[in-house]
């Protein structure tokens, strides 16, 4: 009986993955699957796969290996960016049976359902059913609802840019957005199982508009998305995911300075503080903006968290472009850095490049950046204590201890107590404790 069957899951990558295996995970259940952890042993496993850095390729091999210990007669599947970008890399992998790309991922139960009933199966190896990336030019909106607390809303998928060191179009093609009706439609049914706090996600989410309905045309702007969103009743808090500089207007700052539900915190790949650097990646804009984006910010929120997305050891960065890029950083005022080592993709201008960095260099520069990166959030929290925020409380009981974030991303931590979990609590931030959490205490009772 198909009820019977159990199906896991394993998502490596970005929140866009997580967001799409949580849709792809309900259909399961729609047809009767149970759905259990991947550390049990399953009848199904799934793997959405990443392939923005060499590390994410080499994970797949590990956890086929993990899914094949908990069950050998398992079924393995691999979809996601990898799998679209090296389908016949992933088939060959042994005990995977399936590898679909980008536009037959959110059928894998059909394709499932076909593979189990062919007694055959495991004679073939790895069957493949993969488009051209051109073909995958219409939209399947998803939300993420593992966490009581959070959940990642899609909004927008691929990207038109041509940055020089990235797989991203290759693996999910041209930019595209959902329509404003159903991202309104699925915020609503977020808000109506009792989640707090919804995060906007995409490739380049500050590109919706373009590509509703499978067309070029601009039916809606990001403001109109942000704008729209801010009315939804239900929804405690909205936050954006990341948006590239270029993209995020004024406008858009100033909605969020005034928001009901959109919360002080930016996440903004900088990728390089090095104008010949940024150029060389072809990225849309110079320091100069980057800079002006976050003075902005500061300007109208002095309380508002910048996250950076940076590169260190892209072909041609010399000693001299890599300290302009830490000073540029020391000097802006931001709260921390997500450190990405560069690393050399198939089927990517930068590749070809000339003047290879030596991976000693790569990973010596990255650690000094994440330095820094510890350096950023230490100042920021300093910044914020015996100010008062509101915490939303996570579901966890970790090590005997309750975490929650502010609205501004302060990670909060106080000894467990079940009854918090998924509620909001205005508090004073009092000291940092000696795992870099925060301490508080309340300032009221439950907020919501």
């Amino acid at each position: 009986m198909k009820s019977t069957k159990k199906v896991a899951f394993y998502t490596l990558g970005c929140k866009l993955n997580f967001s799409e295996t949580s849709t792809i995970a309900r259909k399961f259940e729609d047809e009767g699957y149970n759905r259990v952890d991947f550390k049990e042993k399953a009848d199904i496993y799934v793997i959405n796969t990443c392939s923005v850095t060499e590390n994410a390729d080499k994970r797949f091999k590990t956890i086929v290996k993990q899914a094949q210990k908990f069950n050998p007669e398992a079924f393995v599947a691999a979809i996601g960016c990898y799998a679209q970008l090296k389908p016949e890399e992933l088939a060959d992998v042994n005990g995977v049976d399936l590898v679909l790309g980008a536009k037959e991922k959110f059928n894998v139960n059909y394709y499932i359902n076909e593979l189990l009933n062919n007694p055959e199966r495991n004679k073939q190896g790895g069957q493949i059913h993969s488009c051209e990336i051109e073909e995958a030019d219409f939209y399947v909106g998803s939300y993420s609802i593992g966490d009581r607390t959070r959940a990642f809303l899609k909004v927008q998928d691929g990207c038109d840019y041509k940055c020089t060191y990235c797989t991203i179009p290759l693996a999910r093609g041209i930019s595209r957005s959902d329509t404003m009706e159903n991202v309104l439609n699925n915020a609503r049914e977020i808000s109506d199982q009792g989640i707090k706090e919804i995060v906007l996600t995409g490739v380049n989410i500050g590109d919706y508009g373009k590509g509703e309905f499978g067309n070029k045309k601009h039916e809606h702007t990001f403001l109109d998305l942000v704008t729209n969103l801010d009315k939804v009743e239900g929804i405690e808090r909205l936050r954006i995911s990341s948006i590239e500089p270029n993209l995020l207007k004024n406008e858009t700052i100033d909605l969020v300075s005034s928001s009901r539900a959109f919360v002080p915190h930016f996440h903004i790949p900088l990728q390089s503080g090095s104008n010949a650097i940024l150029k060389k990646m072809k990225r849309r804009y110079l320091r100069e903006l980057y800079a002006d984006r976050v003075a902005r910010i500061k300007e109208v929120m002095p309380h508002a968290c910048i996250g950076v997305d940076v590169i260190v050891g892209f072909p041609g960065e010399t000693e001299e472009h890599f300290l302009e890029t830490y000073n540029f950083l020391n000097g802006l005022d931001i709260s921390y850095l997500h450190v990405f080592t560069y690393s050399e993709r198939d089927n990517t201008e930068a590749a070809t490049m000339d003047g290879a960095i030596p991976k000693k260099v790569r990973a010596k520069r990255s650690k000094m950046l994440r330095g820094l990166s510890a350096k950023k959030r230490r100042a920021f929290y300093e910044s914020q204590l015996g100010k008062e925020r509101t915490v939303l409380f996570e579901g966890e009981n970790k090590e005997g201890y309750i975490h929650g974030f502010t609205e501004n991303y302060v990670k909060v931590k106080t000894p467990w107590n079940p009854s918090l979990v998924n509620t909001l609590h205005k508090v004073e931030l009092t000291q940092i404790d000696d795992d870099g959490l925060v301490r508080f205490e309340f300032v009221e009772v439950a907020v919501a």
